[in-house]
Parts: C-alpha cells; structure tokens; sequence
C-alpha cells in the first residue's frame, strides 16, 4: 500500500496550473514498487529536501523563487497520509503526490519532490524552473560543473592537437618555404688592380715552405721565378735546412733543393724538378715605388697559407739591419728597405710585396714587433714591415742561380762602428793590423783617408755606419758613387767605382 500525502488547499482565488506529464516509464515489478516507496523517506532526509521533510535539516533555496501560492504545497509535512482513494490532483500527477502503486504514481512522487540544482553533485540531474505563478516551467537537464570543466578542457586539448597536426601537415605538404632576401650572385671577376684582382693573379706562383733542419723546423713564403722550377725566399727561412718541402696554393707539395744563398742579403734560391703548368710571378721595378703606393703581401703567416693583405708603401730607402744571431756579423743583412704597414707576420718572410699590376716589387723581410718586455703588445704585425727591394733581389737570385753565391759591391775600407757621431767614420787601423783603406781599393783610389767622416752617399746623409753598408748595397758592384767626407772640419766630394766581393 503506497503513501500518498494531501497536498495543501490553494488560497482563494487562486487556480494551480496543470503540471507537465513526464514521460512514460516502464513498468516496474510489484516489489519494486514498494521498494522505491520505502525508499522516499530516506530520499526526503538529504540536503537536497524542502524544508521540513523528514526532519532534515533544510535544503538552500532554489534560485527561482515560487510565488506564495505555491509555497504550501513545495513544505507538506511527512506523515500527513491519509487512507483512502488519492485526490485529482494526485491521480493527475500534481504536486501533492509522492509515491502511487503504478508507475504513473511513481513519477508523479518524482515530480512532485522540488530538487535543488548541485553544482558539485555526481552526474547529471534533472531539475525544474518556476513559472512565476506557483506552477513548473519545462524542465532542462544540467550538467555537473566539475564535469563541465572537464569536458571543455578535453576539448580544448583535443582541439589543440589536431591544430597543431594539421599545420605540420599543411607545412610538410606545402611548396612555400622560408627565405631570407639576399643578393642575387653578381660577376665572380673583379677589376685586375683591385686586392681580389691582384690575388687572383699572384696565388698560383706563390708558395709555401716548410723546413727541416737539426735545430728543428720553419715555414716561410717563396714565389716561382721561372718554368724551370726556381723559387726566390730568404736567407734566413732556408738557414740550416736539411729538407725543404714546397707548397703550391693548389695543396700540391713537391720536394726542393737548395741551390744558394747569401746572408749578407738575406736571399735564397730553391729548385722543384719535374713540375709543370709553373706560374712565375712578374718583376717590377722598385725604383718607380713611390710613398702612397698601394700594395698587397702574400704569405703563410703563421702556416696559414695563401694569406692576403693589403696596405701602402710607407716609406722608401729605410736602413734595415737583421740577424746577428750568430755574434760574428757574419749573419747581418743589410737592407735598404721599403717599408710597407700591410700586415706581416711571422711566416711571410720570402713572400712577394705586389703593386697594383701585380708585379712583385719586393721580397718581404722583415717586420718591426713590439717589445717583447712589454706582455701587453702584441708579438706580431705592429705595421711595421720591410721589404727588399726587387732590383736588388733580382740581381741577387740571377747570381745564385748562375753560381750558388752572389757578389757584394764594396769601396775597399774598415769602418769604426764605435763611433757615436753623425756620419760613418772610417777607422785608422784595419783587422788584424791592416790598413783601414784597402791599398789600391774603390776608396784607396778615390783619395779616402783613415779617420774621414763619410756624411752623404749619392748627396743621401748617412748617419752611421750601418747606413753606410745599406746604402752602398743597394748597388751593384761596377756602378759609379759619389762620397761626402768630412775632413779637418772641411767637406769634400769624392767619386769612385765600387769594386766587388765575395758573398757568404
């Protein structure tokens, strides 16, 4: 036997609308009828139950607020049954009824309970809006808001994926790829008088050394003077070599021999045999160098091959003296230099300086460093290099090559090198108890005499003895040179032909 409660009268005036008939369920066994009957007290005692059912404690009230015609009806106290036949209201399925035999009776009981909608309830509950008149509005199915987060963030994730795999695919897929603007290619050749222009020229009859001796072994720089395979360097890369290689800047390393040298220039010649398709580099003129020239030096600084640099003469006809090593002099080069600040390194000696047309006009030598007390200077180029003049190296490699040696022009007198004065003074005794003037001499013949001061050479001041070598070096023996000396206070010219010596 079913409960069923007595829903209260509606006030004067006032007419309850029809409530919405749910939709039909199946029929439930008899047993389960009573069970879901027996089932409604426990049901009313929840936070969700209208006030006062089953002695709960009240539920919050729902946001649509019934008006208070309604009001009776949604707070009937449980246990208000009556036996007998259920009213109209409740055999219609109206709000008074809570439990009926039938399923019809069932659902009205599910109806008629107001469910107060729970944000953090399980699932999905079925809840139902006021219409403003005591009555029920359509009934809409929420959804739990914790299920509603995640379901959006699911989506979200979802959605993000297959954009995210979609572009791949539209990037794998498309024939558009990134490209920075750049410069179309413009013509490889550059002007012949440009650097680009005066290396491209020069590298292929340019060389590299690499020595070995019995005190270790070297690198320095050479360029091809002929087909025949001989190669001008310095004196001082190829000192005490045992074995020479010579590399060409096409990678290509041949053996060499050495065919001479001459300390005193700081000159020497190599041979490669069996070399063909050689690139001998053109000779220039030093005497048409002026200050201001642009130039470019090749080399191996450092073993860094086929290296390029640019700069200008600095200056022309710098006295410059190297080596000594060996504490006798024998080892001093003399060198009336031009003097060049594109950048010379160690491993640039022998390698050609070249003017604008490519033409080797001297042969680099030597650079001035920083003090090597000073940590903080650099070691290497300072723009300080020096360069032998080519007239004197071609000279010079035509003698090696045709004999081995080369010949030093000479005037025939010992010079005081003690003395501190302007000028080169010629000694009063020569070595070993000699003469200071060669008798029958260049000098002997012109009128020098022991103790004159030689101030100028050519109408060029000398201002030491060492500038008096350079100066005269700069000759060939044969060559006519006039002499200013300074006598008992006097000045006098004196004109003499240079005579010639030996070479070591």
């Amino acid at each position: 036997m079913a409960d069923q409660h007595q829903p209260e009268p509606s006030p004067p005036g006032q007419t309850r609308p029809a409530d919405p008939v749910p939709a039909p369920r199946p029929v439930a066994p008899a047993g389960e009828a009573d069970r879901a009957a027996a089932d409604a007290p426990a049901a009313a005692q929840s936070p969700q139950a209208g006030p006062g059912e089953g002695g709960g404690p009240a539920a919050p009230e729902p946001e649509a607020v019934p008006d208070t015609a309604a009001a009776p009806a949604a707070a009937e106290p449980a246990g208000a049954a009556e036996a007998g036949p259920a009213p109209a209201e409740a055999a219609a399925g109206g709000p008074g009824t809570t439990a009926a035999a039938g399923p019809e009776a069932a659902d009205a009981a599910t109806a008629a309970a107001p469910l107060a909608y729970d944000p953090w309830g399980v699932g999905a509950v079925e809840t139902w809006q006021l219409d403003g008149q005591g009555g029920k509005a359509a009934g809409r199915r929420v959804v739990g808001l914790r299920h509603a987060v995640a379901l959006g963030a699911g989506v979200a994730l979802l959605a993000g994926g297959v954009g995210g795999w979609l572009g791949v695919l539209a990037e794998r897929s498309s024939s558009t790829r990134l490209e920075l603007p750049q410069a179309a290619v413009e013509g490889k050749d550059r002007a012949p008088d440009s650097v680009a222009g005066i290396a491209a020229t020069a590298l292929p009859g340019v060389v590299t050394l690499h020595v070995r001796g019995s005190g270790g072994g070297g690198t320095g720089t050479g360029f091809v003077l002929d087909p025949q395979g001989h190669i001008l360097t310095n004196h001082h890369v190829v000192a005490g070599a045992k074995d020479i290689t010579v590399t060409f800047s096409t990678g290509e390393s041949v053996a060499a021999r050495l065919v001479g040298q001459d300390s005193g220039y700081d000159l020497a010649v190599v041979r490669v045999d069996g070399v063909r398709g050689l690139k001998p580099l053109a000779l220039g003129n030093s005497e048409d160098v002026k200050v201001g020239d642009p130039v470019v030096a090749i080399g191996a600084p450092f073993d860094l091959s086929n290296t390029v640099t640019a700069g200008i003469i600095s200056a022309t006809g710098r006295p410059v003296t190297a080596g000594g090593d060996k504490g006798d002099g024998s080892d001093i080069s003399y060198v009336d230099a031009l003097q060049t600040d594109a950048p010379i390194n160690p491993g640039n000696s022998g390698g050609p300086l070249l003017d604008a047309k490519a033409r080797v006009i001297g042969i680099n030598s030597a650079i001035r460093g920083a003090d090597k007390a000073d940590s903080e200077k650099q070691s290497g180029s300072i723009g300080l290099g020096f360069a032998i003049p080519v007239n004197q190296g071609k000279r010079v490699a035509e003698e090696l090559i045709r004999t081995g040696r080369a010949t030093h022009p000479v005037i025939g007198v010992t010079l005081d090198m003690e003395y501190t004065g302007d000028g080169a003074r010629v000694g009063t005794k020569g070595e070993g108890g000699k003469p200071a003037v060669t008798p029958g001499g260049p000098a002997a013949r012109a009128g020098v005499k022991g103790g004159d001061v030689i101030t100028k050479v050519d109408g060029t001041r000398v201002h030491g003895g060492d500038e008096l070598i350079i100066k005269i070096r700069s000759h060939r023996p044969g060559d006519p040179l006039a002499l200013t000396v300074l006598r008992d206070g006097q000045e006098r010219t004196l004109r003499l032909v240079l005579g010639s010596a030996d070479g070591s």
